[in-house]
């Protein structure tokens, strides 16, 4: 009878960064040029991807899977937070909220799982130079892309289900810019320590897993370059995972701040801080990070570009 009486609550409040209203003009300005310039810049790859014959290799093929969920990624958030901030408003329906949840989480999980399958692509790319098109097949390609779409889709989606199972009664105040699981359970009265153990797991099978393999191929990588004799080498060998190790640091260098803390309260402004930086920063930097670094690449681009403007 006691949970009959319990109301849901049929909308939330994103504080954002509410804490700074004398900024919000310059927020908005910031995130909206932040988010078109990933926006430009994903679809440039994806551009260049598609039109260069070249480059329809596995690197390549992982790369575009990976622009293709830094759009997404993004998008599951920026376009709501710039609407609350300019009709200054901080509502989200429960189910628009639940929804946003599913999709971060989702992309979120997809840019991790790929991250790591990249980390792979480069093992066999220096440590298996020669064996590398025997390995790296397109059917193993495609089962490895398919494999991380499969687990991002469904581990969202049970965390979902179970949140549906959760009351709210009346705190409907979320301390983020979007609906965070770490931020939401706290603000229910129903019992969660069954939601929080899924975290937990969750946590150790989505992000620490994949971790240990990318620092596992990474010492791999490490050992096998330090036996090329010429330092020309070792700086060829180098290159050709670099753009990949900065977007690993950049990636687990906020999530770490953020969902493996101690604590289920995540409603602090830097937790918001860590947020904005691998949910939105990483993602927009991406393209940027691969294409200053990667000389085919910037080829493509240039000859995508030129084809264009020939065609008008």
């Amino acid at each position: 009878m006691e949970k009959e009486n319990q109301t849901s609550v049929p909308e939330f409040l994103l504080m954002g960064f509410s804490s700074w209203p004398e900024q919000q003009a310059l927020l908005f300005a910031v995130f909206l040029c932040v988010y078109l310039a990933g926006l430009f810049g994903n679809l440039l790859i994806l551009l260049a991807i598609a039109s260069d014959h070249r480059l329809h290799i596995p690197m390549y093929f992982f790369l575009a899977n990976l622009s293709v969920v830094d759009l997404c990624l993004p998008s599951s958030t920026v376009p709501k937070m710039l609407l609350n901030i300019q009709t200054q408003t901080r509502s989200i329906s429960y189910p628009g909220c639940l929804v946003q949840m599913y999709f971060c989480m989702m992309f979120a999980n997809m840019d991790n799982l790929l991250l790591t399958v990249m980390a792979y692509d480069r093992y066999v790319a220096i440590c298996h130079p020669l064996h590398y098109s025997t390995i790296m097949t397109q059917p193993l390609c495609i089962s490895l892309v398919g494999v991380t779409w499969v687990i991002a889709i469904l581990n969202p989606l049970l965390h979902t289900l179970m949140m549906t199972h959760l009351h709210f009664c009346s705190n409907n105040v979320i301390h983020h810019f979007f609906c965070d699981i770490n931020s939401l359970l706290p603000l229910s009265c129903s019992d969660t320590s069954l939601n929080q153990f899924l975290v937990l797991a969750v946590v150790g099978l989505i992000f620490v897993v994949p971790s240990v393999c990318i620092l596992a191929s990474y010492s791999l990588i490490i050992s096998a370059v330090m036996k090329i004799p010429s330092a020309q080498g070792k700086l060829k060998a180098f290159s050709t995972c670099g753009s990949h190790l900065a977007l690993v640091i950049l990636f687990y260098g906020a999530i770490t701040g953020v969902y493996m803390s101690p604590s289920y309260n995540h409603s602090t402004e830097k937790d918001s801080a860590a947020s904005v930086i691998f949910m939105i920063v990483a993602p927009v930097a991406n393209p940027f990070i691969y294409s200053l670094r990667n000389n085919e690449l910037k080829g493509a681009l240039k000859k995508a570009l030129c084809q264009s403007k020939i065609s008008q």
